[in-house]
């Protein structure tokens, strides 16, 4: 897999709710990343952790509107309805968020929730005009 399928994989497995296809997708010291919480490292800890925030927020998905490979891993900048803010989705939809995985061969040794910034979209490659996440557009010709 591409760095870039493989967290794709990751956040299907999150979507599902796939608790053991992410635990697959993680190296064995992987670390998650909150914002400013303290991190949460080895699969044991993050299999409990994961484990409480599906069952805590079982309508939380991760849409990713746009990917950046960098030199760590890819970032991936989205939203995510049904998360622990509590907001309605159509609020919660307006909040885009960065995600930072470190991608290692076919797995992730980390997930690092960012703010979403004009500084960390920079550092991480996701500064630019939109683009959009499928494949590109064919240029019409002029006649």
């Amino acid at each position: 897999m591409t760095p870039r399928e493989t967290v794709t994989a990751f956040i299907g497995a999150i979507n599902r709710r796939d608790l053991e296809a992410l635990l697959r997708l993680m190296t064995d010291n992987h670390v998650l990343k909150v914002m400013d919480e303290p991190e949460v490292v080895g699969k044991q800890n993050l299999r409990e952790a994961w484990r409480a925030y599906f069952d805590a927020f079982p309508a939380y998905v991760i849409h990713p509107q746009r990917f950046a490979q960098n030199p760590g891993g890819v970032a991936v900048l989205g939203h995510t309805p049904g998360s622990h803010l509590g907001l309605p989705d159509e609020e919660e939809a307006k909040q885009t968020l960065i995600w930072n995985a470190g991608v290692r061969g076919d797995k992730l040794s980390a997930w690092v929730l960012l703010p979403d910034t004009p500084r960390a979209r920079e550092a991480l490659g996701l500064s630019g005009p939109e683009r959009r996440s499928g494949p590109p557009r064919r240029r019409q010709k002029r006649r």
